[in-house]
This record gives structure tokens, sequence and C-alpha cells, in this order.
């Protein structure tokens, strides 16, 4: 790697503080005369440390989130899709740690440190809590810990605010006005308004329910429509649909849904089962984990002609740049960087990083620091 002398130095000196810290912690604690590991450090970057403890935590996240996405996984075809992702977790945690640096480096602290009080105070709002402190006591008989809540937005407030500053702003505006028109006459299929449809629903839950039972029942449902029934009086008495706090929306909603772009459509079941329903229509019965769905097509608005917006053509040549971008700021980031990765850690995590090995901090020494120094002086 290439890193100022200075600042690996002390780097490698502060790192290898903490490790032996948290190694003499390892190897010291006792329960009942037995060793007991408290923690083992996996990464050092700069002058910070990734620990065990901290993947534990990232992966116990991963694995709540992929419960909520995947429902019909077993606990174990979870755990082992969460195990597959360590490596990746590891890497995304030093680079969390390294954009961190960075952003402090950046002078951008304060600025986020506000934007995350201000989060907190929507938040407090949005329940009907008038202070953060409030919020705080609330979190805190729920089981959450507020310090740990808000470091976690600390940092992701700061990784955007980074990435926004470094990646995003310059690849914006390093587009050419040529770009951009060259760009738009090339795709202009992009730039079509596309066709929306407004939706409204009745669904039906097949909790604790036989799925044929609740089948039938929405095609009971789907014939009574077709043969003219008021399809917002129908919602109101049949939809089960539910708000966070248990109670059903459609006497309110009507079982109104709400207008989407016709491409934007990602359930490949709901797009096929409305594609041919007119305005007005109502499509055949949706089978979802939950349960079934009637959609009634309200309104289609079908596609416009191509239109030319400089604002818009920019933002998507940059979004098409920015993954190769970030990519390469976070590659860069981490070879100035002295990250020190375990060794049992090391053959996995090396390649994925995309670094050169380095000595360990504990093997550096001061008399050959200066060496080096002195070396990297006479490069060419």
């Amino acid at each position: 790697m290439k890193f100022n002398f200075s600042r690996r130095a002390g780097a490698a000196l502060c790192g290898a503080l903490l490790t032996t810290l948290l190694l003499t912690a390892s190897a010291f604690a006792q329960e009942e005369g037995v060793p007991r590991v408290v923690d083992e450090v996996i990464a050092q970057v700069n002058d910070q440390v990734i620990t065990l403890s901290m993947l534990k935590r990232e992966m116990k996240e991963a694995t709540e989130a992929l419960k909520v996405q995947n429902p019909e996984l077993t606990a174990e075809q979870i755990n082992a899709k969460v195990a597959e992702r360590q490596n990746e977790i590891i890497v995304a945690l030093i680079n969390e740690q390294l954009m961190v640096q960075k952003g402090k480096e950046l002078g951008l602290a304060e600025d986020v440190e506000a934007m995350v009080n201000r989060r907190l105070l929507e938040i407090a709002q949005q329940q009907g809590i008038k202070t953060i402190e409030q919020l705080e006591q609330v979190m805190i008989s729920e089981g959450m810990q507020p310090p740990a809540v808000r470091q976690t937005m600390r940092n992701e407030a700061m990784k955007q605010q980074v990435l926004n500053s470094e990646v995003d702003r310059k690849v914006y505006f390093s587009i050419t006005d040529a770009e951009v028109r060259s760009y738009y006459e090339a795709h202009k299929e992009k730039f079509r308004k596309p066709e929306t449809i407004t939706l409204s629903e009745i669904f039906l839950s097949t909790a604790g329910r036989p799925d044929a039972e609740v089948l039938a029942r929405a095609q009971k449902l789907v014939a009574q429509l077709r043969a003219g029934a008021d399809f917002k009086a129908t919602a109101a008495a049949q939809s089960e649909r539910e708000d966070e706090q248990g109670q059903r929306v459609a006497p309110k909603s009507g079982g109104k849904v709400g207008t989407f772009a016709v491409p934007d459509i990602s359930n490949k079941l709901i797009a096929d089962a409305i594609k041919d329903v007119k305005a007005g229509g109502i499509a055949d019965p949706v089978k979802t984990e939950q349960g079934y769905i009637i959609l009634r097509i309200d309104e289609r608005t079908p596609a416009g002609e191509p239109t030319f917006d400089d604002n818009k053509v920019r933002e998507t040549i940059a979004y098409e740049r920015l993954p190769k971008e970030r990519e390469n700021f976070l590659r860069n980031l981490r070879q100035e960087a002295y990250i020190e990765v375990a060794p049992s850690y090391r053959d996995a995590l090396l390649p994925l990083l995309k670094v050169e090995p380095q000595k360990t901090a504990s093997t550096a020494t001061p008399a050959a620091a200066p060496a080096k120094k002195d070396d990297k002086k006479k490069k060419p």
C-alpha cells in the first residue's frame, strides 16, 4: 500500500496498543477458572479496529432482515445464507470505518450530528413523542440501546455524506453537455413518460386458513365485482389488509393502493395479472406469500413521447457510473490506509479488499520505520 509515513507509524503504534488490550482481555478473562474469550480483533483500520463482536452484531441484523424478506426460508437456510456473506460483511465494516474516518477529516462530524438529531426528532414527532430524551426512554423500554442506535445512524449519515461529497457530486458535475445530448439521442426510450396505472385492492389472508378455501372466496368476490358489485364497499367489508397498529385499512381507503409506473411493477405475477385489464376491470386473484389479492384497475394513463430534460439525463448517466466510481473511491481509501487483517481471516479477506498484505503492527519496530521512509524517497 501507499501511505504517509507518519500516519502509518501512528496507526501502527495505536493499533498495536488496541490489539494488545483486546487480546489481553481475551487471554485473561476467567469464568470459574476456565479461560473465556471476550472479543477478537479481526482487522485494524488505521487507528481503529474491527472486532468479532461487531461482526456478530452485523450478522444478527442481516439474519433478522433476511427473515422479514424471505419468510419462507427455514432458520437453517437463513443462517447458511448469512454465513456465506461473512467476509463481505467484514469488508463492509472496514469500508464503513474508512468512510467515517474520511468524514471526520473533511470536517463533517458536526453536520452529521445535527442530521442525526433532526432525524431522531422527526421519529419522535411521528410517534407523538415531544423530545429526543423521551424517545430514548421508549427505546430503552423496548430493549434498544440509544447510544448504539445513535452511532448506527451517525455512521450511515457519515457514509452518505462522504459519498455525496467525494464521489456523487463529482461524477454529476463532470458530465459534459455533449455527453448529455449524445446519451439522450442514443437512449430516448428511457426518457419516455411511462404508462401509469392506478390500483385498488381487496386482500384476503391465508394465515391459519386452507389455501383452497381463501382462493374460492377470492374467486367468488371477483365474480360478484365483475357482475357489478361496488368495489369500494366490497373492499371496506371484505379486505383484510391491516396497518402497523393491526387496524383494517380498507374501511377508510376503500382499498385504494396508489398510482404506479407500469415498468416499475417488479412482481411478475401482479404485472401479468393486470397486463391486459382495461380501466375499470377486475384482475384474476393473485397469490402472494400472505394471501390473495384482488386488483381493480382504476385508471390507465398511456406512455408519452420522449422528453429531453437535462437534469434527468445527467442523473441517469451519473446513476450508471456511480457503482464503479464508488468502488474506485473505496479501493483508494483502502489502498491509502493502514489495514492489518488477523491471520485467521487474511486469506479470505485480502482478495476482497484488493490490497497488498502488510507487516503486522506488532512486528514493526521504531528503528525499521524510518528506513522505510528513506527507501520511499529514493524511489523514482
